[in-house]
């Protein structure tokens, strides 16, 4: 724990002198989507609030946020934890990418298309890749598809997508072979990356339901085997 506090110290700037839970929730939000609070961590009032600077009501209404957004949950007498999602939180989760990312793709207008954000990402994931960084790699996936959602231009959107990616990085811990699971996205994202700059916007469409199909059978069959069919952290 000691050691992701000490990443929240620095964010105490974003807070300034008119924080509020809001900020407070996204910013845990962001440290969960990247990693540094996996599932069943318990969060310390005392530590996040000092290092974040906050009051203890101010940290307990961000904490009842992320909790109404399934990323956090509260024990009676033992505090508050980042949830473990189930098997059907990982069907929902992929169900509503699907519908999101691939109405994103499907309603771009003409080319060319802002892209530079998605490139970025394939090659930090290449990258990271090369470096042995599996982790990285998942976190460079993820923030491929944030790339991708944000070619929407909506506010709604991504907020909605924003607390789906981070649930989404609570599901990859869940997977002990993290290479296994991200390393055959790299060449799929650069796949739609390239339909996009063609201008086939029904081409990476395809290659994006498929990718989505693919990775939730792969996420479900790890999920049952690891959590059961009811998981964890309803």
């Amino acid at each position: 724990m000691t050691e992701q506090l000490s990443g929240l110290a620095g964010d105490r700037v974003l807070l300034g002198r008119t924080s509020t839970a809001e900020r407070v929730a996204g910013i845990l939000r962001s440290r969960i989507a990247e990693g540094y609070f996996p599932p069943g961590t318990r969060l310390s009032e005392d530590g996040i609030g000092g290092a974040l600077g906050v009051s203890r009501n101010t940290l307990r209404e961000a904490f009842r946020l992320l909790t109404h957004e399934r990323l956090l949950v509260h024990e009676l007498n033992r505090g508050v934890f980042v949830r473990v999602p189930t098997v059907e939180d990982v069907e929902d989760m992929y169900r509503t990418r699907r519908l999101v990312e691939c109405a994103v793709v499907r309603g771009l207008g003409d080319p060319p298309y802002a892209l530079d954000g998605l490139a970025g990402e394939v090659e930090r994931g290449r990258r990271a890749a090369r470096e042995g960084d599996w982790a990285g790699v998942g976190t460079a996936n993820i923030h491929f598809h944030r790339e991708l959602v944000a070619l929407a231009a909506g506010e709604r959107t991504d907020g909605l997508m924003r607390s789906v990616f981070a649930e989404l990085r609570l599901a990859f811990h869940v997977v002990d072979e993290p290479r296994k699971l991200h390393e055959p996205y790299i060449a799929r994202n650069a796949a739609i990356l390239e339909a996009l700059r063609a201008g086939d916007r029904e081409q990476a469409e395809r290659l994006l339901a498929a990718y989505l199909d693919v990775s939730l059978e792969q996420m479900v069959e790890v999920y049952r085997h690891r959590v059961g069919e009811a998981g964890h952290g309803a």
